[in-house]
């Protein structure tokens, strides 16, 4: 099989496709054909040698996946061969045309979603669902502020806050995201690139501030994003890329909340109960997967510049 290979930590070009061997399942794993792959910045930092979790060299990026079950292993009761289904997670990496994965890792892509949107859930829906639910527990009614809505953990947020009855306003950095972000079910959409935008975002609740608000980039907003908050409001960190300095009375006054989050510390329990969520959101098409742009598995590398460019548009897929 054709995987991608990084066998030293360092920039994009570092990305090489390679000949590997066919996969096989050993007990309790299986074997996915792999027919689209999603990239997420965390994949970046890894091959940078950036991110705390460094994987032994060499490795094949990539956690989210879609495709269907090539072969199971003893003892796996959920899947057949031939399935339909999506990755949230892999013990040999999704960047490849095949990916080991264990069976608690898989869950069923339903017929109405296509490969492509079934490589953006685990990270970006995942990521959105536990920081929205499990982190800021918001709640029907409440307003939320989502940064950077028009990328792929912003789009699946905007959704997920509107189909559980949130008032939604974002910020984006083009005209393209706004109309994607409108589309989605935003109410209102602010340019987070004009000076003024958080006296816009405060004004647009009456002064009250936000219950919840979605940060993606804590270093440059996290210090604003306290001036904003309504009493008992909660601003949950997805993204961060530097130092900031705060001041903690912005948060004293109004009783607030500064949480934080990784996909990477869910439970196994915590999981299952967020993708028993999101695989309903698929079939009821409450959730409908954004993609940006498709391409092809040898072009990896051109993938990983893409995905950390500004004016995020979506979710990015590899397609071996």
């Amino acid at each position: 099989m054709k995987a991608i290979r990084v066998e030293e930590f360092g920039g994009p070009e570092n990305l090489r496709i390679r000949e590997l061997p066919d996969l096989k399942a050993g007990p309790g794993r299986v074997v996915v054909r792999i027919r689209a792959a999603g990239v997420n910045p965390v994949d970046t930092y890894i091959r940078a040698g950036a991110y705390p979790r460094k994987p032994p060299l060499p490795y094949t990026p990539g956690t989210d996946g879609a495709g269907s079950v090539e072969s199971i292993g003893e003892g796996v009761k959920r899947f057949s061969v031939g399935d339909r289904v999506y990755t949230a997670g892999s013990l040999s990496g999704t960047y490849a045309e095949q990916a080991l994965c264990e069976e608690q890792s898989l869950f069923p892509l339903p017929g109405n979603a296509s490969f492509s949107q079934g490589a953006a859930v685990h990270v970006t829906y995942g990521t959105a669902y536990r920081a929205l639910f499990h982190r800021a527990q918001a709640r029907p009614g409440e307003t939320v502020l989502i940064h950077g809505a028009s990328g792929g953990v912003g789009t699946a947020a905007v959704q997920l806050a509107r189909a559980a009855g949130l008032r939604v306003v974002a910020t984006v950095g083009s005209d393209r995201g706004k109309k994607l972000a409108l589309a989605e079910g935003a109410q209102e959409v602010l340019d987070h690139k004009a000076p003024n935008h958080f006296d816009q975002a405060l004004t647009l609740t009456g002064g009250r501030g936000f219950d919840v608000i979605l940060e993606m980039l804590a270093n440059v907003n996290l210090a604003r994003d306290l001036t904003i908050l309504a009493p008992k409001g909660r601003v949950v960190v997805i993204g961060n890329r530097g130092t900031i300095e705060i001041n903690p009375r912005d948060a004293m006054t109004r009783d607030g909340s500064i949480l934080a989050m990784s996909l990477w510390n869910a439970s196994p329990e915590d999981l299952f109960s967020i993708h028993s969520a999101l695989v309903a959101g698929l079939e009821n098409k409450t959730l409908r997967p954004v993609i940006g742009q498709e391409i092809p598995l040898a072009d990896a590398a051109r993938a990983h510049v893409a995905v950390m460019e500004p004016g995020a548009y979506g979710k990015i897929v590899l397609i071996p």
